[in-house]
């Protein structure tokens, strides 16, 4: 296709592709697809190699947040039966931390819920990212707290923090559709203070919430205008109890379309598969890390995640290495603020809490999926990790 053959011409050079060429990769058919893979996938190497990032959750601070975010499990008023606690402690937090650092991540993000930190909740961050990288060499780490005041990013920074983690989630013009607590240009103007503080921006989108092709081609190009290290890209998971619970609107080659428009406008960007892979994707899932080069390690924030150990063998399998800490994420042209990478959702609205059930877990609602149908039985709670007493799947 010359779509494609331009497209990699651009990559390869970091020349932005046009909107109309954008939106040409999400228009093609099904028989195109492994050829938008291939093609993708060539400058995801050129760039990349063949190296995966692991990036590993701790969610601090679960539920009970005051955001009426339409996609969140934690919004306001959500009967969505997660876990809800309080601010994790420091060694609380760490020890989470380390299951996922002993699985092979290399970056931990911690989350909270919540509109935005308190000058307090910035010290208990603070001290945890201490804490955490007191025990762990070489760890980077990302946080993720909402909307940011003045002077707050420079205090993570001066913490140890690496990155920043605030969504864009999806257009400028369809984003009061789904929020109206906060603005998109709140959510804007906190990753510009990222930016400024000199942490790595890390800022993504969530597909799948009924937006128009239009709308995804735009959300990317606003996320390459601000200039992030890493855009996650996270898949929606249909919580029950949310405004979104019947937005079933993707199938596993939709997925692949949207990864790759995401690689072509962001060659030299890490690009992470984040919430809702498992659910999505399916056994496809392989195929993507030929788009993507990060991923989140086990469970994400409110639900759970393949096992960690699944997850390493899905790389291996596939012909690809987990990324080391002697090992620097993005190209060298890239390098500066930040340490380039990121997490998986905003203001502690679990835009990266998607996940599923493997299907060891779940046999018989497997062999009885539909092709393409909404898969319900996928989506389970997480009732393990940070703030249980029970071990984590990493």
């Amino acid at each position: 296709m010359d779509l494609l053959n331009t497209l990699v011409d651009k990559g390869l050079r970091r020349e932005l592709p046009t909107r109309d060429e954008a939106l040409a990769v999400l228009a093609t058919s099904d028989d195109e697809l492994l050829d938008v893979v291939a093609a993708a996938g060539k400058v995801r190497r050129h760039w990349f190699g063949r190296r995966v990032k692991l990036n590993y959750l701790v969610n601090l601070k679960s539920g009970l947040c005051p955001e009426d975010c339409s996609y969140c499990s934690q919004r306001l008023g959500a009967d969505t039966g997660i876990l809800k606690y309080t601010w994790l402690k420091p060694d609380e937090a760490s020890q989470a931390a380390a299951a996922g650092l002993a699985g092979g991540a290399k970056r931990v993000c911690l989350v909270a819920s919540g509109r935005g930190p308190t000058d307090r909740d910035v010290d208990r961050v603070s001290d945890t990212i201490k804490a955490i990288k007191e025990k762990n060499e070489g760890v980077e780490v990302c946080a993720c707290l909402g909307l940011l005041s003045d002077g707050q990013a420079e205090r993570l920074r001066g913490a140890g923090a690496d990155a920043y983690n605030h969504n864009l989630n999806t257009s400028e013009s369809t984003y009061g559709d789904i929020t109206k607590t906060h603005t998109y240009a709140d959510r804007v103007d906190t990753v510009q203070k990222a930016h400024a503080a000199g942490l790595s921006a890390c800022s993504g989108l969530i597909s799948g919430m009924g937006e128009t092709d239009e709308d995804l081609v735009d959300v990317v190009f606003a996320l390459r205008d601000l200039d992030a290290d890493s855009v996650p890209v996270n898949f929606l998971i249909p919580f029950e109890g949310t405004p979104l619970a019947k937005e079933w609107n993707l199938t596993p080659q939709r997925c692949l379309r949207i990864l790759a428009m995401v690689r072509f406008v962001c060659p030299d960007i890490e690009v992470r598969i984040a919430g809702g892979r498992e659910l999505h994707l399916r056994t496809l899932q392989p195929l993507a890390l030929h788009l993507a080069n990060s991923i989140f390690l086990g469970d994400y924030l409110t639900s759970e995640g393949q096992a960690g150990k699944a997850d390493l063998e899905m790389i291996a399998d596939a012909g690809f290495e987990v990324e080391t800490t002697d090992q620097v994420t993005l190209p060298e042209h890239r390098r500066g603020g930040g340490c380039g990478s990121g997490t998986a959702s905003g203001a502690g609205e679990g835009a990266g809490c998607g996940s599923v059930r493997t299907p060891a877990e779940a046999p018989e609602a497997a062999a009885q999926a539909e092709p393409g149908g909404a898969r319900t039985d996928l989506v389970a709670v997480r009732r393990r990790g940070a703030g249980t007493d029970v071990a984590p799947n990493a």
